[in-house]
């Protein structure tokens, strides 16, 4: 028998082969080996080095465990990038940004990057100053120290403290703790998941240091009325003679707000906003490991915290809390304003906004949840059981129903006087399609109908932690 003019015994032939060489049997060279603790022992280096090509592969199948990053829809952060920008990373992984003498246009791509924020954010007097950093927690410790400096340099005595909402990003509690300051924590309250002027401006005293407002809450996506914050602290100011700034936290909303909400204030345009931070790393569309600090003024950042740094040649100001790091994420993000300009991260924020809101419907259609963050301020949703004994499920359940899907999506109790609360959320970033929703969505009717038929009720799993 002949197969296209091929003889029978030329097709047994070439389906085998004589192995010859060694090196044939290294088609995966991984498991070719004899792989075990003698190899790889666990909790210390190995004797010997490996190939390369054998320590690549052991790296990545053991990350074939971690989860699908298109269906992330727990994280803020960046999680895909074009080829172009994957080439800038390798290119510059290597360039220490602190050397300012050996890679001075990297030190000048950062000046600029700085340069457009202030610009973005509404910094007229041309008097800003700012510095790159490694996220939002970097900056927010550094905006919380230029805040406790220069209230000691004025005068300060006593204990000092800090005013924010309890719906606030886990890095304000922590520089408190670190740093002895008091927490004042304005307490939320059913119908209300942002910070209250009016509660926070009675908070304030001659020893507060700052107020932080926050611009897009990880919790419901939601901003706070920073307008309506920095007209209670004026007032504050006018008649209790108490001059106390105000730093906003964008870590998400500092990439969104300009682009969508452009007559929502919260900027440089309030003079009593004297510092912002945001992360490059989230809708700034880079990887993580960036973040940006600006000042509105040079006064609110003290002489005492900036340090002369001489050991890599020539004399820089220094103000961060690492030192040596790559110039990559700061590259990226100058890649991105290039790549993206105004109309693109417009384009960007208003497609991610729809496919929210998108979510938002399709969440209450499916019948027993209630949206308790819509996507009208930053592209999240965030939604409860109306009535979790109803439902015979909690949102714990379903989290972890979807996973079997590959989604995680996060669910978790709300802050303090909230706790009661629990939700999940969704991240609507870029690469989080309309037709991914759809998808998502049916995902998440599937296993609701299925957890709500269940007879018996189901044991709680362990609660998730919380993460951005």
């Amino acid at each position: 028998m002949s197969f296209l003019g091929v003889s029978q015994n030329e097709v047994d032939m070439s389906l085998q082969r004589v192995i010859t060489d060694e090196r044939d049997l290294q088609v995966a060279p991984v498991f070719a080996q004899r792989i075990d603790e003698d190899v790889i022992p666990k909790g210390r280096l190995p004797e010997n080095p490996l190939p390369a090509d054998v320590a690549a592969g052991i790296v990545h199948s053991r990350l074939l465990l971690d989860g699908r990053a298109a269906l992330n829809l727990a994280t803020f952060c960046t999680t895909s990038a074009e080829p172009e920008l994957e080439r800038i990373y390798a290119d510059t992984a290597a360039i220490n940004l602190m050397n300012r003498e050996e890679y001075p246009a990297s030190s000048d791509i950062e000046q600029e990057c700085i340069n457009a924020l202030a610009d973005l954010w509404h910094e007229d007097d041309g008097r800003f100053i700012g510095c790159s950093t490694s996220g939002s927690s970097e900056a927010a410790m550094l905006a919380g120290l230029a805040m406790l400096r220069r209230w000691r340099e004025r005068g300060g005595t006593g204990t000092p403290n800090m005013v924010f909402g309890g719906h606030v990003h886990v890095c304000w509690p922590k520089f408190c703790n670190f740093w002895d300051v008091e927490a004042r924590t304005v307490p939320l309250e059913e119908g209300r998941t942002t910070l209250d002027p009016a509660l926070a401006a009675q908070a304030v005293d001659e020893n507060t240091i700052g107020v932080v407002a926050v611009l897009g809450s990880t919790q419901d996506g939601r901003y706070d009325p920073v307008a309506d914050i920095a007209a209670a602290l004026d007032a504050v100011a006018a008649d209790r003679g108490v001059d106390v700034p105000l730093h906003v936290d964008a870590a998400s909303g500092g990439f969104v707000a300009p682009f969508l909400d452009v007559d929502f204030a919260w900027d440089f345009a309030l003079p009593r906003v004297v510092s912002i931070n945001a992360s490059g790393h989230k809708f700034g569309l880079v990887y993580p490991g960036s973040g940006w600090c600006l000042w509105r003024d040079p006064e609110y950042l003290p002489e005492s915290l900036v340090f002369d740094c001489n050991v890599l040649g020539g004399h820089h100001p220094t103000f961060t809390l690492n030192f040596s790091r790559p110039a990559s994420g700061v590259i990226a993000q100058y890649y991105q304003f290039l790549r993206n300009g105004m109309a693109g991260y417009q384009l960007i924020a208003q497609r991610c906004q729809e496919v929210a809101r998108q979510v938002a419907k399709g969440v209450e259609a499916v019948g027993p949840f209630e949206v308790v963050g819509d996507g009208e301020d930053l592209p999240v949703v965030a939604f409860r059981l109306r009535d979790p004994e109803a439902a015979g499920f909690t949102v714990y359940h379903l989290s972890e129903a979807l996973k079997g899907d590959g989604w995680h999506v996060p669910a978790y109790s709300l802050p303090p006087n909230l706790e009661h609360v629990h939700v999940l959320r969704v991240v609507c970033r870029q690469g989080f399609t309309l037709d991914l929703a759809a998808k998502f969505l049916e995902s998440l009717a599937k296993h609701a109908e299925r957890l709500g038929g269940h007879p018996f009720p189901l044991p709680r799993p362990t609660a998730l932690t919380f993460t951005d």
